[in-house]
């Protein structure tokens, strides 16, 4: 029997990378194999278009370092095999796979790291979405992260002591490994100063205005506001995210991983205030919720630990106000697609803003609407029942006259504001370890005639469960702002005046 001496063993490397789904990086490994056979470069594993696409930049970006690919069968297989990988960020380990396989580096080199970044056709490793992320799955796998260098900041934040090579471009990476010229340390990243975004003091009179967007502060609520065209309504909700308490810890990870999902992270700062989200009113169902071809996150995800401003509440599509019930009960959002399924969090304030009618003035005896009261009934009834049920301060902003504008003192500036209601939610959290938002009124202490007055509240103005509950969280909220430890009669007397037409 004649021998096949003349046929060589393929060569094989492997190094870690990650697919999304949702905030998770699903760790992915890329084996690179160079065989004999017809020259070929084939990437398998469920790849999408932009992962297939790596082939002709590695080879360009190859040919710039001065490096060709030899004339073989080339097979790069992205395993686990039945998860649906996307984005260019494969192209970094495909590449080092490549020149592992080569051998140009050694498989020692690179087996500690997983690798993430684009590869442009000079080389250059260009940002990609996802790096914190994967900084974070690269933590739990206990090995360190390759990414391009204008990500390395945003990649340190991961973990403090995993280790990061932020390159500019492959020869870069391949002199590192060389031993040839190592890379810079990335820098320990810095918390930068909080921006609290427009004053309060802003704010003229508006005194209903003032009290209710800091009873909403205070305890988490969503708050709708209806009044006739330039009242403030809008001005009122631009400075809710600068009267909430600074995000912890955990939440300026979390809700910095969907930004970095979403590609918005800058110069790899965190996200350490509240984020303020204000989509407009013709904003798409995906957009709102989230989803596309690759289900990305939208503005309910976007404004996690944050607000969640919709002004003209009643001209956004009635498909796109119901789908918000869901995030406001829940505090996430289920994205379905037939090759996917993605869950992110969406713990939102939710405020909105609306006219009182179509033209704006029902109720202005100056400039009386011709249609009343029928525009006003069918302008609301844009919203739905459950939909209103869902909210828990709905107020009626009046004009406040040009004089009173003139002559009322600046009020209160958002620091002092955010102080009464840092100190309110640390009530809430040494009381129940969740804002009063989402808190189960069994947990409140109710005097007996404020339970009495709730009971004939309830019955007479039909209040359903759910906005009893609301009622109850409301009337805590207040309570806790007067620093009481019981809910006083005044409180849900306070509370039911935050009803807008009977809701």
């Amino acid at each position: 029997m004649s021998s096949s001496s003349n046929v060589t063993a393929p060569t094989l490397a492997k190094i870690q990378s990650f697919a999304f789904s949702g905030l998770e990086a699903v760790p992915v490994t890329v084996e690179v194999q160079i065989s004999n056979g017809l020259p070929a470069f084939l990437v398998v594993g469920m790849a999408d278009k932009a992962v297939g696409e790596a082939r002709e930049r590695v080879r360009a970006a190859l040919a710039a370092m001065g490096l060709a690919l030899p004339p073989k069968r080339i097979l790069v297989n992205l395993t686990p095999a039945d998860l649906p990988k996307e984005g260019a960020h494969f192209d970094v380990p495909i590449a080092l796979g490549l020149l592992v396989a080569m051998g140009v580096i050694s498989s020692e080199s690179i087996i500690n790291y997983a690798a993430i970044g684009e590869v442009s056709l000079d080389g250059r490793l260009n940002p990609i979405n996802g790096v914190l992320c994967a900084a974070l799955g690269a933590a739990i796998l206990d090995l360190g992260l390759i990414c391009p260098k204008s990500q390395g900041v945003e990649a340190r934040w991961g973990h403090p002591n995993i280790d990061i090579l932020a390159a500019d471009n492959l020869l870069a990476l391949l002199s590192h490994f060389r031993g040839e010229q190592i890379l810079t340390p990335v820098s320990e990243p810095q918390f930068q100063e909080p921006d609290y975004g427009p004053d309060l003091a802003d704010v003229k009179g508006m005194k209903l205005g003032r009290r209710v967007l800091e009873i909403a502060a205070a305890g988490g609520h969503s708050l709708l506001m209806s009044g006739p065209p330039g009242t403030g309504k809008s001005m009122l909700a631009n400075r809710l995210a600068g009267i909430l308490p600074d995000l912890t810890r955990e939440e300026i990870l979390e809700t910095s991983q969907i930004h970095s999902i979403s590609g918005m992270l800058q110069a790899g700062r965190l996200v350490t205030r509240p984020p303020y989200r204000a989509p407009h009113h013709s904003a798409t169902l995906p957009a709102i919720i989230g989803g596309g071809a690759k289900a990305k996150p939208g503005e309910v995800s976007l404004a996690h630990n944050g607000v969640l401003f919709l002004d003209e509440l009643p001209e956004f599509t009635r498909s796109c106000l119901e789908s918000l019930r869901q995030p406001l009960e829940t505090g996430s959002v289920s994205i379905a697609r037939a090759t996917r399924h993605a869950t992110y969090p969406a713990r939102f304030q939710f405020i909105a803003a609306m006219n009182p009618c179509r033209c704006g003035y029902l109720g202005d005896s100056e400039r009386a609407c011709h249609k009343a009261p029928r525009c006003g009934a069918d302008y609301l009834s844009r919203i739905s029942g459950p939909m209103l049920d869902r909210i828990d301060l709905q107020v009626e902003i009046r004009p406040v006259s040009p004089i009173e504008i003139s002559r009322a003192p600046r009020g209160e500036n958002s620091e002092t504001v955010r102080k009464r209601v840092c100190k309110a939610r640390e009530r809430q959290l040494k009381r129940q370890g969740v804002c009063n938002a989402i808190a189960l009124p069994e947990e409140f202490n109710l005097e007996e005639d404020a339970q009495s007055l709730a009971e004939q509240a309830a019955v007479k103005m039909r209040l359903s469960n759910r906005a009893i509950t609301r009622l109850f969280r409301v009337a805590r909220t207040i309570a806790d702002l007067d620093g009481s430890n019981s809910i006083r009669r005044a409180d849900i007397a306070e509370a039911l005046s935050y009803r807008l037409r009977g809701q």
